[in-house]
């Protein structure tokens, strides 16, 4: 009773039993019945999207303006003839309001000469978690710092804008406060920002290089533990 039980079950989960173990007869070979070609068809799929697409349609052209609390939410269109909230946005001519938490994208800090402030410690690569930032460090003729990015490059497609590599920058070099949507772009090459279109948006930090300088004891800095876990 209990092999028929199991023949059974096999035969309504679609399994044709082509042979069975002299061993055991739990071990069988059994083989998958699939459905003909015919029997696949993808038109209650496409009715569905359709009915979808059409009732966005209906309540797009039909549904009255919104009120004016909802529509003076943070990210509803700014524009007065906005209906509801699947009417589409022709960006860039018409944007959104950001919230007030929206960073932006990246940008990197100068000192006082002009030059960068990334040292290419590679702290914000190792730290990226969607690995978009590219680093190739160089050498470089100023006494006080030992490495520059040859190349810093960030790839905004695949930025998850976690602001990671900010936190973890010891420089002050990378921000993310340009408050500076990215732009639409045709080809993916196009999306990857460079080390001279970050420098292009950034200002001279207010940060001091290297802290409060390696006469910090002189300025009668108290030591304690905080200090020497950094």
């Amino acid at each position: 009773m209990s092999a028929s039980h199991h023949e059974e079950e096999t035969h309504d989960m679609g399994l044709k039993v082509l042979s069975t173990s002299t061993i055991h007869p739990r071990v069988r070979t059994v083989q998958v019945s699939r459905p003909e070609a015919q029997d696949t068809t993808f038109l209650a799929a496409t009715a569905k999207g359709l009915g979808v697409t059409l009732k966005h349609f209906a309540r797009n052209l039909f549904l009255p303006m919104k009120k004016l609390a909802k529509r003076n939410a943070a990210g509803a269109p700014t524009d007065e003839t906005w209906r509801n909230e699947i009417e589409t946005v022709q960006y860039p001519e018409e944007k959104v309001t950001y919230p007030e938490r929206f960073r932006g994208l990246h940008r990197l800090t100068l000192r006082e000469d002009g030059n960068v402030r990334c040292v290419a410690c590679m702290c914000c690569p190792t730290v990226c978690p969607a690995h978009c930032i590219t680093i190739i460090p160089a050498e470089t003729d100023d006494k006080g710092i030992e490495k520059k990015p040859a190349i810093f490059e960030i790839d905004e497609l695949r930025c998850v804008v976690c602001g990671l590599c900010v936190e973890a920058c010891p420089c002050d070099a990378i921000r993310m406060d340009t408050g500076m949507h990215a732009r639409p772009v045709e080809d993916r090459a196009d999306a990857i920002e460079t080390r001279e279109t970050m420098m292009g948006r950034g200002v001279r930090s207010i940060a001091v290089q290297g802290g409060e300088g390696p006469d910090w004891r002189a300025h009668g800095h108290e030591v304690t533990k905080t200090d020497v876990n950094r």
